[in-house]
């Protein structure tokens, strides 16, 4: 029985060496990704259009999803 006491590890122990492993891969995988910060490229009147289009295909979703249409 000692034996086999030797031989297994412990939840907590097995739990700690697999997180010292994945926090090393982890911030070695991390390191190349760190780039330098950029901008916003765009203007004040860039960031307020209208970005929402009704194209067919909306129209379609909200048709079968039977949404009211617009303006009626």
């Amino acid at each position: 029985m000692s034996e086999d006491k030797k031989t297994t590890v412990g939840r907590r122990a097995f739990l700690r060496k697999v997180g010292v492993g994945t926090v090393g891969a982890g911030a070695t995988l991390a390191t190349p990704l760190v780039g330098s910060a950029e901008a916003d490229s765009e203007t004040n009147d860039e960031k307020r259009k209208a970005r929402y289009k009704e194209t067919d295909h909306v129209k379609a979703f909200y048709r079968v999803n039977r949404y009211p249409a617009k303006g009626g």
